[in-house]
């Protein structure tokens, strides 16, 4: 992990501290993690609001509470073990769809297949006729991104992802419950109902109520393909079940050394590792390739018709869209159960997790109420 992050980064993270039957805030000292929980900055989403929050973190004094290498070699069940937790806590969890015009084409192949696997090739091979390479560096709400939405509902390939693929409106929707999002080392969940599914690599922004764009982490956005493919009205459904996002390990700070610009130029690799049948692929998802400025997803989530007082964490959305076939000829690909899932990018890490049934997945039992109940046992409110 050490070797994928920059020495000269600030990183924080939280993680379950059995000593305390709770989370811990940690700040990443070489290959140390040092507890920083305090009764003034007892949450994520209060250092997060804080006007200078690299000044408070070079302040920041805390005792060691465990080794990067030993936190990242337990598996998160164990409540008995220090263990990371998602980074986020009080933030509302949001994510945007359809970011990447290239992506788009293969949500619209979701809905006209309607969750059908066996009719996804065809159709794929159609609209990639119509359009071509037209997608390429295209700018959503542009004239150009007009252009595109012509032809395709000149062919009878309207979509509603057309809209908020290449529109001047992008989706932003609510990826998962506060404090529901899982961490490093964590099984991610499947709803038992889907049979065409995928990990998203993602980048995921910190904002603060106040709208700025503080620090900067890894996430994948598991996707339901067949269950969204179905009707955009199922997307609840999709997308908030147990356990189906992580985050992690670290929100990297912004900085003088590392800032917004630096999230535009990112590049995410991503391994999918088959524990059934030893399959193997590599991804990669390219920031420079998205076709909206990940300030104006910002702007377009809060703002003057939308607060979020504790802050939010915005998925930016992916260019990955696996379509080779794993196993039937024209079927494309899915997970399998105990599938490893591992997304890095330069400066940010990796993010490692198992693929479960959400109804095998830890079940979530730790919400506001219990976190609020051992702040107060710990002093911290």
């Amino acid at each position: 992990m050490l070797s994928q992050l920059d020495k000269n980064g600030v990183y924080v993270s939280r993680v379950w501290n059995p000593k305390v039957k709770g989370p811990s805030l940690v700040l990443l000292k070489g290959d140390k993690l040092i507890d920083i929980t305090t009764k003034e900055i007892p949450t994520m989403s209060d250092l997060f609001e804080l006007d200078n929050i690299t000044a408070y973190l070079n302040k920041a004094k805390g005792n060691v509470i465990a080794s990067l290498n030993d936190v990242l070699s337990v598996k998160n069940t164990d409540l008995m073990k220090i263990h990371f937790l998602s980074p986020s806590d009080l933030q509302s969890v949001k994510a945007c769809g359809v970011t990447f015009a290239n992506s788009m084409v293969e949500r619209i192949i979701e809905e006209k297949a309607a969750g059908d696997l066996e009719k996804a090739k065809m159709i794929r091979e159609k609209v990639h006729a119509v359009i071509g390479d037209s997608l390429t560096n295209i700018k959503a709400g542009s004239l150009e991104a007009q252009k595109v939405k012509d032809a395709l509902i000149a062919e009878d390939m309207w979509s509603q992802y057309l809209e908020v693929g290449i529109g001047p409106d992008a989706e932003v929707f609510s990826k998962a419950q506060v404090l529901s999002a899982v961490g490093f080392g964590a099984d991610v969940g499947l709803h038992p109902i889907s049979k065409w599914n995928n990990p998203e690599p993602e980048i995921v922004l910190t904002v603060s109520s106040k709208s700025r764009i503080v620090a900067a982490t890894l996430g994948n956005d598991v996707n339901l393909r067949d269950i969204e493919g179905r009707s955009a009205l199922l997307l609840g459904k999709a997308k908030d079940n147990n356990a189906s996002c992580s985050i992690g390990p670290f929100f990297r700070v912004f900085d003088k050394l590392f800032s917004l610009d630096d999230i535009r130029n990112i590049e995410l690799n991503m391994k999918i590792e088959g524990v059934q049948d030893n399959y193997v692929l590599n991804g990669h998802s390219s920031m420079k390739e998205i076709s909206r400025d990940p300030v104006d997803l910002v702007k377009q989530t809060l703002g003057e018709h939308h607060q979020y007082p504790d802050g939010l964490v915005l998925f930016l959305g992916t260019l990955f869209a696996p379509s080779e076939d794993r196993d039937v000829k024209g079927e494309g690909f899915t997970h399998k159960i105990d599938d490893l899932v591992t997304i890095s990018a330069p400066g940010l890490g990796y993010l490692e997790n198992r693929v479960k049934l959400s109804t095998q997945c830890v079940k979530w039992t730790f919400g506001i109420k219990s976190l609020m109940k051992n702040f107060s046992q710990r002093k911290l409110i």
